[in-house]
Formats: structure tokens, C-alpha cells, sequence
């Protein structure tokens, strides 16, 4: 079954922004419809074909967290209103169009984003291990030596990178570098904030048999308050944004298995296509990776995920 790639909602609604995976429309001046497609990006490529469901599996994931994470952490504002699309705007649509956004659909506060991907790292792996074989340090910052592939690490660590428009390619920079580009009280913020939150769901991921990993954040400004008042906004702890593991399959000293892209990532590698434009996903692919994000869905939410 072939997924959405497109949304198709220009009559209806100002497109304002869309990216590898996302559609954002303006909804009002203050207000945006957030909507996840099924195409799935790798090493900053957006793949040819989609996969079907993940948007939807994308969105309720990142509803159920936005809905959990500030009970859990007091201080924590999210981008998030409410979930599926308005009423208003559903009694305007065809039942068809309704029927295949509602469940990757939120409307989220309308707010400038910061611009850097805000990354949190639990365990030396991906590019992390890579960097570390080299020098002994991830983003500019020293660890200990002797870790092996996929160890935890004493603390989490806060590398942020680039944010890169779609096409191009992001690129890690350092604590102090991320100061220097947004000041350093709201790197700071966005720093403490984002190991919070890390820290939070890790704990929670591993009482029901998941290890995150690693994450990606983001976070927008809230210009109508003095200072400016930050919030997370995009998805959050999803399996395109984070590294999830199995707790029972875990072992140190080598790549681990996992309910996220990494799948995807080390095909292309194995079969030398890393980095390549126009790339196809064979069939066993897009279905094992399916497969993987629905198994992510039901341990972190309790609930098996029923076709949308």
C-alpha cells in the first residue's frame, strides 16, 4: 500500500513550510496544522517512496510525549494544542482528506523556531562512536578513553548541530560554537532544558524495555512574553528523531538493533548508497522498517497500533 507523500491542502490553507517529512499550514496568526507525510529521509536524503503509516505512528508518538513530558518536568512549554485537525477545517474537506490527515495532523502554537538541532547523546554511537574512534572526543568534547561501541556514557551529552534546509546537510557544532550563534543564556536554556527532557523520557523508556539512545530536539521562541519564552515544538522522541534500542538485546561493543531508521541507514550503506539522490526502497525495507516503528509505538504507549 503506498503511503501520503504529499498532503494536497494548498486550496485550503496556506502552505508556509514544507520539509523532509512535514507540511506546515497556517491555520491563523498564531496558530499552525502540523502534518506529518509517510516519506522517510536517511543521511539528509529524502528516499523515493514512502512508508506507509509512519507518518500517522510519528504523530500520535509525538502527542502521547507532548501530553506526558510537562507533568514530568514543570518548567517544560510545548508547541502543542491539540491533536487531528479542527472542526472547522474538517467540515470544509472532502471525507477522504479528513479520513487520511486526521491521525498525522496536530495544530501547534506559532512560534520562531531556534535555529539548531538540539541533540542529546546518552551512549557513544552512530556518528558519536565514529568521532570518538578518531579522537577521542564527540563534538568537540573530550571523553574518557577506553569506551567501547554503544556504552553508556556517565552523563548525557548536549551536541547540537546545524539545522539545514532540506536538501542540504547538517552539520555538528560545539557547545560554545551553538553560544556564540544564540547567545548564551538561551543556549544554556535549550541546553538544560533538552538534557531534562532526555533524561525524563530515558527513564521512562527503560522501565517498559527501550533504551533511548540518543535524540534530536527542537525548540521555538515565544516572542510576546520579555524574555522570550522557550518551547519544544516538532516531534519529539520518535523513532526518526532518536536511536531506540531493546533493553533485553543490549550489549556493549557493538551496533545494536534497533526500533528506529537505522535500519534503513545501514542498507544504504551496505549497498553503497549512502548520500544518493533518487534512491527506491525495496519492498522488505519499507515493511521491515514499518514493522520496527509500530513495535516502538506499542512499548512506549502500551498499546498496539491499529492501521489509521
Amino acid at each position: 500500500m503506498s503511503g501520503v507523500a504529499r498532503t494536497h491542502l494548498g486550496e485550503h490553507l496556506p502552505l508556509i513550510a514544507s520539509g523532509k517529512v512535514r507540511e506546515l499550514y497556517e491555520l491563523s496568526k498564531s496558530t499552525l496544522l502540523f502534518v506529518a507525510t509517510d516519506r522517510i529521509s536517511a543521511y539528509d536524503v529524502v528516499m523515493e517512496n514512502t512508508v506507509d503509516q509512519k507518518g500517522a505512528i510519528l504523530t500520535q508518538l509525538s502527542v502521547f510525549w507532548f501530553k506526558i513530558l510537562p507533568s514530568k518536568i514543570p518548567e517544560l512549554q510545548t508547541h502543542f494544542i491539540s491533536a487531528g485537525l479542527p472542526s472547522a477545517l474538517k467540515q470544509r474537506l472532502p471525507s477522504a482528506l479528513v479520513t487520511q490527515l486526521e491521525p498525522r495532523s496536530m495544530v501547534v502554537k506559532k512560534l520562531e523556531v531556534v535555529p539548531i538541532e538540539s541533540i542529546v547523546r546518552g551512549y557513544v554511537t552512530g556518528s558519536a562512536w565514529s568521532s570518538y574512534q578518531k579522537d577521542g572526543s564527540v563534538c568537540g568534547i573530550p571523553l574518557q578513553p577506553g569506551l567501547r561501541e554503544s556504552q553508556r556514557l556517565d552523563q548525557p551529552l548536549w551536541t547540537p548541530s546545524t539545522k539545514a534546509e532540506v536538501g542540504g546537510k547538517d552539520e555538528n557544532i560545539s557547545p560554545e560554537e551553538a553560544a556564540n550563534l544564540l547567545g548564551k543564556d538561551l543556549a544554556r536554556h535549550i541546553e538544560d532544558l533538552s538534557l531534562e527532557v532526555y533524561k525524563k523520557a530515558s527513564a521512562y523508556a527503560l522501565e517498559r524495555g527501550i533504551i533511548i539512545a540518543d535524540t534530536k530536539l527542537e525548540f521555538g521562541l515565544d516572542h510576546s512574553t520579555l524574555p522570550p519564552s522557550i518551547f519544544l515544538v516538532d516531534e519529539v522522541l520518535t523513532p526518526d528523531s532518536s536511536r531506540f534500542w531493546s533493553v533485553e538485546k543490549y550489549e556493549v561493543g557493538r551496533s545494536q538493533e534497533s526500533f528506529d531508521k537505522q535500519y534503513l541507514r545501514d542498507w544504504l550503506v551496505h549497498t553503497s548508497k549512502k548520500g544518493e539522490n533518487g534512491i527506491t526502497m525495496p519492498d522488505a525495507i519499507v515493511a521491515d522498517t514499518l514493522d520496527r516503528y509500530k513495535e516502538a509505538y506499542q512499548i512506549l504507549v502500551g498499546k498496539k497500533w491499529e492501521n489509521q
